[in-house]
């Protein structure tokens, strides 16, 4: 696989409630050069965007444990951070294009980690 073609490491928010998930996708992204941050619900997404300003894309799940699901994590990594690029993934919801608002993408269950990651390279342009 290729690297992001700019000149710094891409990061990347991973938000994911199941650990095997969390940490496959993280540790392959980390291995094709991302700088990666990990979370494993909403909450905790928030606190991570708030402390790290550098982070540029979101991949998140959108069924999560605590206050807000991925998509309502979406709107809100839209109105407080509009530059970062959200992708979102489930294997239960399939959203439509207006809650995706538009820019951004959806990745369905099951998918593969290298899947992921070419979806993450693919933002990261």
């Amino acid at each position: 696989m290729t690297m992001p073609s700019n000149d710094h490491a891409t990061t990347v928010l991973v938000v994911e409630d199941e650990a095997l998930l969390l940490f496959s996708i993280s540790d392959e992204l980390t291995a094709q050069g991302f700088v990666v941050f990990e979370a494993s619900n909403a909450d905790d997404a928030v606190t991570l965007l708030t402390a790290h300003p550098e982070i540029e894309i979101v991949f998140t799940d959108i069924d999560m444990p605590g206050s807000m699901d991925g998509l309502k994590l979406l709107a809100l990594v839209r109105e407080r951070w509009p530059p970062v690029r959200v992708l979102v993934t489930s294997g239960k919801k399939r959203p439509t294009r207006d809650m995706l608002m538009d820019e951004n993408w959806f990745l369905p269950k099951p998918y593969t980690t290298a899947g992921v990651v070419a979806a993450i390279q693919a933002a990261a342009q």
